[in-house]
């Protein structure tokens, strides 16, 4: 018998992809750039067991048994195991998997993205092996070969029709701008109307802008954020990562029908982050949306005691949310708003509830094995703990 467990982080872009030049191999019309959030706030967790002992293979999700044959799913199997040394015993065992994520899944948290970096870092690791494997990640769902490596990353759109140069490389590590902070607005945690997959393709079928931008705007974009990401330049940093959601939100209008991931609460956080940069005369946070409501703050960690006090006065928190429970991850400074600034930028509160949770994070590194055998999901007979 041979187990792994192993943990991915969540990436969340700054430069974004959407839209396939190739369905079925998941190649993208455009380069992307992300940071890899610490795994100890939110991640994917693999166990991966095999054994001459089990009869079939089986896979877990989040407690439910899911199919084996998925095509994305069996992909990254198949292709894990054409670079395998077919003479080691672990090749002709069945497996077992269990997969789990510690945050919503299809809520728009790039949940596919750090669930199948985590499937494909465990197989590697079970079947020894090494390499470049962010291509077969990308197999799975495309944002996962960004989450193959931690701290800021960008995705190659690449130019061969077989995909080979479709790869993810590491721009910085996760130490190289240690003052950087990330605060996730949680509007809705539940399952989006359009997923990604159907909204991309939508897109590419019907858009013009998503053209557009693919050819006369993405490539000096991603190379202005990655010389911002080197230079550690905040204001620049922030301009190009609002430009490019407000982008991909209005390629997603243009697609036909339209896809709406955004609602009036997201819309609401968009107004304020522009209402308090003009406030404090510069680019001080920036916002980016995935597909879906919720808003991913970034900002510089000197920031975020005043912006964090500006949210919980126009978002209060309901009185019957633990603070536990409401806020989630690295410890949140706690600071009375200073009414100065509710004067000045007129802050109305919404009703309480509109946020579900907040959670605080920082970029963080790739996938990790676990060697502490209490951490594996699966027991000896291939079934899961829970």
């Amino acid at each position: 018998m041979k187990i792994v467990t192993c943990v991915a982080p969540v990436n969340i872009a700054v430069i974004k992809y959407w839209g396939k030049r190739d369905e079925n191999l998941i190649l993208p019309i455009n380069d992307s750039i992300s940071a890899s959030l610490s795994t100890d706030i939110m991640c994917a967790k693999t166990t991966i067991m095999a054994s001459p002992l089990l009869k079939e293979n089986k896979f877990w999700l989040n407690g439910r048994e899911q199919t084996f044959d998925s095509p994305r799913f069996s992909n990254c199997i198949k292709a894990i195991r054409a670079r395998c040394d077919e003479t080691l015993p672990q090749f002709n065992w069945k497996i077992s998997i269990c997969s789990e994520n510690n945050f919503p899944t299809a809520a728009g948290l790039a949940s596919s993205a750090a669930g199948y970096a985590c499937l494909v870092h465990a197989l590697a690791q079970l079947y020894e092996i090494k390499g470049e494997i962010s291509d077969i990640a990308r197999q799975g769902s495309g944002s996962a070969c960004r989450s193959i490596y931690g701290g800021w990353v960008q995705w190659h759109k690449g130019d061969l029709p077989t995909g080979a140069d479709s790869i993810a490389t590491q721009i910085a590590p996760a130490d190289h701008w240690p003052e950087m902070r990330i605060i996730v607005l949680v509007v809705n945690d539940c399952r989006k109307k359009y997923s990604s997959t159907s909204g991309m393709k939508t897109t590419t079928e019907t858009s013009t802008l998503v053209k557009f931008r693919a050819e006369s705007v993405v490539n000096q974009r991603a190379k202005a954020m990655k010389k911002a990401i080197e230079d550690k330049d905040y204001e620049s940093f922030a301009e190009i990562t609002m430009k490019d959601s407000n982008q991909m939100h209005a390629i997603c209008l243009d697609t036909f029908p339209p896809c709406v991931y955004m609602n009036d609460t997201s819309h609401a956080i968009v107004n304020l982050v522009h209402s308090y940069n003009e406030y404090k005369k510069g680019q001080k946070v920036a916002y980016t949306f995935d597909a879906g409501p919720n808003a991913c703050i970034y900002l510089l960690q000197s920031e975020v005691e005043q912006f964090i006090s500006v949210v919980n006065h126009v978002f209060p928190k309901p009185a019957d949310i633990d603070a536990v429970e409401y806020y989630r991850g690295l410890t949140l400074p706690n600071k009375q708003l200073d009414k100065k600034i509710v004067d000045d930028l007129n802050l109305t509160p919404h009703d309480t509830g509109v946020l579900k949770y907040i959670i605080y994070t920082k970029v963080g590194g790739g996938p990790q094995v676990l060697g502490d055998p209490s951490e594996h999901l699966l027991q000896d007979n291939g079934l899961p703990k829970q």
